[in-house]
């Protein structure tokens, strides 16, 4: 049967693969300035704390049990556990791990949780090669740079057709880091990210599932093996991210190739990171930190309460617009949800996202109060808030800018405080204290050997 097989694509794109290749292997050590570096260790500390916390939690437990039938090898370790496994398992699980209460770092202008993939797969090479500390956040900014500036050149189209871009770009900055650490040269690393290429990992239809942070951990993985695929000679495309019917061009429409080369090296996605002060998705934030100001401005309690209407950009609804979860994972993504328990509690940590917390009969009640309403006025970071009273007040806020924003970042202090009520539970308060001072620390280690100890 005859077929058109004529697809609108560029033929004469640059080389990206080769372009990203030798940036990943050639740039130098710490050839960035002071900020970046500062972002570097915050995006390594929080990623650690993320994967402590859930460490124990089913999805990690399945996935581990799962793992162990295959008999791994004991190579490296699991954060938040005492068992090994093989290299490519540690990164898989403690990418999964980091992701289970989708707590982690986030890269605003792309969505992508770029330290999912990246840290875990370079943790556990790295833990494996006994590298440096150095090692660990040269090929931490370099997997990074490339994850994101790969999300640059396809976001939003690529997202908006269903893909998970933690996932479908992760695997690229993991196996550009990894190669990095096994030291390998640009052709060998551009074999890499063509193999890489071949795996993307995530769907957004399964957000709310366990499934969702199988994504970065499987990312993980993909890259840590690409990279040892390519050592030992294993070969793909030259082409693999830019030819016509290469990665890029079968992802999107969007094919923006100047956000990946212009100003490479110079200009740094890491130093944009951001850190989550609530469990859940992103594009809730603005709501909930909406919600946690008139609570702590008015003292409201959940009976104050006669309405809420929030005005959100249609992506906020298009993915948390969940108005009836019945179990903690699906709550993530419910901006009902969520404002019910920042109005409730102040807060949106892990423990307003548990299955006890989404059936209590205050939050259903006062779940049932809040409007969302569509306004693309509103930009996707952005929320505006108007709140009914029982005795008649009428209460607003617009926020702009919600915590842990670019433009309104948490502090070292909160993201401390964050990390040891994720890690004091699972590690003790002692260890989780030293775990968090050698993760802020980690480039001036010699090895790893000490903060993995801590936080194991």
């Amino acid at each position: 049967m005859a077929r058109n097989n004529t697809v609108k694509a560029d033929a004469h794109a640059p080389a990206v693969t080769a372009l990203l290749a030798n940036f990943a292997v050639e740039h130098p050590s710490r050839g960035w300035d002071d900020a970046v570096e500062r972002e570097a260790h915050r995006t390594f500390a929080n990623w650690a704390g993320c994967a402590i916390g859930p460490s124990h939690h089913e999805t990690v437990e399945a996935a581990l049990t799962a793992v162990q039938e295959l008999q791994p090898s004991a190579q490296a370790s699991l954060l938040g556990r005492p068992e090994k496994v093989d290299i490519a398992s540690a990164a898989l699980l403690n990418g999964i791990s980091s992701h289970t209460w989708d707590f982690d770092d986030t890269h605003l202008k792309t969505i992508i949780h770029p330290a999912g993939p990246v840290a875990s797969a370079v943790l556990a090479l790295g833990e494996h090669l006994n590298i440096a500390g150095r090692e660990l956040i040269d090929a931490l900014v370099i997997g990074i740079e490339v994850s994101c500036r790969v999300g640059n050149a396809i976001y939003p189209d690529h997202y908006d057709r269903g893909w998970h871009i933690t996932g479908t770009t992760g695997m690229l900055g993991s196996a550009a880091a990894c190669s990095r650490l096994l030291g390998l040269d640009a052709a060998r690393t551009q074999m890499a990210l063509g193999i890489a290429a071949s795996q993307p990992i995530g769907l957004r239809e399964q957000f709310g599932t366990m499934t969702k942070p199988f994504h970065p951990g499987g990312a993980a993985r993909v890259g840590l093996m690409s990279a040892l695929m390519a050592k030992h000679g294993y070969t793909a495309s030259l082409r693999a991210l830019e030819a016509p019917r290469g990665l890029l061009q079968v992802f999107s429409d969007k094919t923006d190739w100047s956000q990946i080369s212009e100003g490479l090296g110079q200009r740094w996605e890491a130093a944009l990171n951001t850190y989550k002060p609530f469990a859940c998705g992103i594009v809730i934030h603005p709501a909930i930190d909406g919600c946690v100001q008139l609570r702590n401005a008015h003292g409201l309690k959940a009976e104050d309460v006669a309405r809420l209407t929030v005005k959100v950009h249609s992506l906020v609804l298009e993915l948390t617009g969940k108005k009836t979860p019945t179990d903690g994972l699906q709550s993530k993504f419910s901006v009902y949800h969520s404002c019910a328990v920042g109005l409730i509690f102040g807060q949106a940590g892990e423990h307003e996202y548990t299955d006890e917390v989404v059936n209590r009969p205050d939050v259903l009640a006062l779940r049932a109060k809040v409007e969302a309403v569509v306004d693309d006025r509103i930009d996707e970071a952005a929320a505006d808030l108007t709140l009914h009273t029982t005795d008649g007040r009428e209460l607003h806020v617009f926020v702009e800018h919600a915590i842990g924003s670019v433009d309104n970042p948490m502090s070292d202090a909160q993201l401390r405080a964050k990390f040891t009520g994720q890690a004091d539970p699972v590690l003790g308060a002692d260890k989780a204290g030293v775990a968090w001072a050698l993760a802020m620390d980690i480039a001036q280690q010699p090895d790893l050997r000490a903060f993995i100890a801590a936080a194991t």
